[in-house]
């Protein structure tokens, strides 16, 4: 539907993204009239194609996909154009006496004669260079966001086009559409529609360097590779670019020869090709690692007489083990402590604390993500942050980067690394930069979790090096054997089917045969049973974990239907909705990715930003006016624009990936049917381990047991290892 009329009045806009909200005056009366409208004006003439939605709150609205628009050409439209404050250094009164000397010629001098501007009192002609600039960037804009709607790119994205690119994205995108793959969230499909209509050939060398960047870039997000073989990469890119297999090695030893990518020939078994960044880091992690590896001190002073005296002071008892780990964590530069859940890390911990700071040395606490950290914190009675604070992630500009870094370095002679199974490349790459070369590292985790969803395998490749010193606690204390959670944990990590008959304990299993079966009692124990019996909180306690996002019990058919039973809509409850999604307050969501920019306020008064991928919330307030939804993480709120709602999803079902470096009073993990690449045994047991005081099996004996049967996947091309070993 096209709707043609003059823009009367601005009531909202964000700059951010162009969203916009006005009133339209049309032949048939006033339109309200929502989208991305950027730098539209009041008084200026606009053709729209959209159609009509219902607001709750507001009533009709027409959305827009796509609009034109045109300067105005009356005086009094003309006037109310430049009185809107669109064009800089014109308001109301400076206007008035622009169309009063210039007529109907107004944006025609101001565009192509700024030097006549001069003839009023008060325009210099700097004054008037300036204003003539600013029309025409506006005008230059809108030519912009115009051009592109040919290609069936939407105007939000062209606004996210011109955010890139400026006045320039005309030229750029002209002589190499494929640079659209720059931009986050417009993939190389986008890129590759928009060189096609625009009669680029398929053979194109610009739209095969694309493509081959385009698979690394996608296999290093979504499933952590540093690195892919040459042959595979160009078995990968054949198919998929349709092109001829010595057209696509040419220009992958173009894209090596020019520093693009990086070449590696024998890592591991196979020829190695890197996105250049990546195999920096990679390199800059090996380097420091190895220089680590080559430091260490002997003990000094009595150590059975300062391991006692700790044990005393903490009213605990270390094994040998666990004394070992404390010893080594004063004699090397680097260690590493991992083992499962009851072999007593968080023990071993606070004695490692407690000894350094004795012997005068600071030590910072920290892990990846805001819960981690919190629950590091709450374990060991010692503020823990997260990495990315401890580095101190900050804007400079309109980038943000680490405070903390080789000429800035952190004022710590220990730093501590709790869930360190969950730290990726890249942040591993940034705390080692920001480490004092002479300041320990101890790296805390379970290596037999699932690797990170970030890219590489950090964790698990320092340890497969045998540089340096680890110590893997594997002995269960006694306590800990009481617990069904734990004893299970450990047969499912050794391949044993767990004990499911046990119906006294804190592990327990419920058959069920049909999607539509464990569908309805996974909501019935999280809505109902649970609460009812243990007064756990559906929101806060109970987090039901599935492997897959896909399928009938998967997170996004299980979010549906947990969300009827637990937060149901209801009068005076208000809803915002957003594409496919109703925000509704009192709603669990998750942070789906990191963003370093949103404001965040802790309960404190603190201000910060950064909310991080795998964060959990809930909704306590949504505003459809101001297009917002305020989150609560813990013991911090952040009210997310509507820009950043597409970074927010359901979370009353999340997938175990997304639940690492968490734990949950009640865990319920749905096991029925779904594709053997994710159903493994690192995943059975990375779910299991997430629960504290209660798990709930649901679901198939047999597909339990194909997962223990599987330990192929998460294999990750990583080069780390190699490097450590004397590639």
């Amino acid at each position: 539907m096209t709707i043609s009329g003059v823009v009367d009045k601005i009531i909202y806009r964000n700059a951010d993204n162009g969203y916009t909200v006005l009133s339209l005056e049309t032949p048939e009366g006033e339109l309200s009239t929502v989208g991305i409208l950027p730098l539209v004006a009041e008084g200026e003439q606009i053709e729209i194609e959209g159609d009509y939605v219902n607001n709750a709150k507001y009533g009709r609205q027409f959305v827009v996909t796509t609009f034109t628009s045109r300067l105005p050409i009356e005086e009094t439209a003309i006037l109310r154009y430049l009185s809107s404050g669109i064009v800089k250094g014109i308001r109301a009164k400076t206007a008035r006496l622009l169309v009063e000397t210039f007529g109907p010629s107004t944006l025609e001098v101001i565009e192509n004669e700024p030097e006549k501007l001069s003839q009023i009192r008060g325009i210099s002609p700097e004054r008037a260079e300036n204003i003539s600039r600013s029309m025409k960037e506006n005008i230059g804009v809108k030519t912009v966001l115009l051009y592109f709607q040919q290609f069936s790119i939407t105007p939000t994205v062209a606004f996210k086009i011109y955010k890139q690119f400026g006045l320039a994205a005309y030229d750029i995108l002209r002589a190499n559409p494929y640079r659209l793959c720059e931009i986050q969230g417009i993939g190389f499909e986008k890129a590759d529609q928009m060189a096609e209509s625009m009669g680029f050939d398929r053979t194109s060398p610009f739209r095969l360097r694309a493509g081959i960047q385009y698979i690394l870039t996608q296999n290093l997000y979504n499933n952590g590779h540093t690195f892919i073989p040459r042959d595979k990469l160009a078995a990968t890119a054949q198919p998929f670019l349709d092109a001829e297999e010595t057209d696509i090695y040419t220009v992958l030893d173009a894209l090596c020869a020019d520093g693009t990518l990086e070449y590696v020939p024998k890592i591991g078994n196979a020829d190695g090709i890197y996105l250049k960044w990546v195999y920096e880091c990679e390199r800059n992690v090996a380097n420091r690692v190895l220089l680590a590896s080559r430091f260490y001190d002997d003990y000094t002073g009595d150590f059975a007489r300062d391991i006692e005296t700790i044990e005393q002071e903490l009213e605990l008892t270390l094994a040998e083990k666990q004394k070992l780990a404390v010893r080594e964590s004063a004699c090397h530069q680097m260690m590493i402590l991992t083992g499962g859940p009851g072999t007593g890390k968080t023990t071993t911990l606070r004695a490692i604390i407690r000894l350094l700071e004795t012997k005068g040395e600071s030590v910072a606490l920290a892990a990846p993500t805001g819960r981690a950290a919190k629950r590091a914190g709450e374990l060991t009675g010692k503020e823990a942050k997260t990495i990315h604070r401890l580095l101190e992630y900050t804007p400079q500009g309109t980038e943000y980067t680490f405070l903390r870094n080789h000429a800035n370095p952190l004022p710590y002679d220990a730093v501590i690394i709790d869930e360190s199974s969950m730290v990726d490349l890249w942040l591993f790459d940034h705390l080692l930069d920001a480490l004092p070369v002479n300041s320990r590292l101890i790296l805390v985790g379970d290596v037999n979790q699932l690797p990170p969803v970030g890219p590489g395998s950090v964790l698990k490749d320092i340890i497969g090096s045998n540089l340096i010193p680890c110590v893997a606690l594997t002995e269960i204390f006694r306590q800990a054997k009481e617990s069904l959670i734990v004893t299970n944990a450990h047969r499912i990590l050794n391949g044993e089917l767990p004990v499911l008959t046990d119906v006294k304990r804190d592990f327990f299993y419920l058959r069920t045969n049909t999607p539509e079966e464990t569908v309805e009692k996974t909501v019935e124990l999280a809505a109902v049973r649970l609460p009812a019996a243990y007064g756990f909180s559906p929101e806060t306690d109970i987090q039901v974990l599935c492997p897959s996002r896909k399928g009938p019990t998967g997170t996004a058919a299980l979010n549906l239907a947990l969300k009827e039973r637990i937060n149901p809509s209801v009068r005076g409850k208000k809803e915002f909705p957003f594409r496919d999604m109703i925000f509704r307050e009192g709603d669990k969501v998750m942070q789906t990715k990191n963003n370093y920019d949103l404001v965040t306020e802790h309960d404190s008064g603190e201000l910060d930003t950064g909310v991080y991928n795998g964060d959990l919330g809930i909704i306590e307030r949504v505003s459809a006016q101001q297009e917002s939804v305020t989150v609560r993480f813990d013991d911090r709120i952040v009210v997310y624009p509507s820009e950043n709602l597409e970074e927010l999803e359901p979370a009353y079902a999340v997938t175990v990936h997304k639940s690492q470096g968490s734990e949950f009073n009640a865990v319920i993990l749905p096991l029925l049917e779904g594709p053997d690449l994710l159903y493994t045994r690192n995943l059975l047991y990375t779910a299991v381990t997430r629960a504290k005081r209660l798990l709930i099996l649901v679901g198939s004996t047999l597909k339990i047991s194909q997962m223990l049967r599987s330990q192929a996947a998460d294999k990750r091309y990583s080069g780390l290892k190699f490097m450590l070993q004397g590639l």
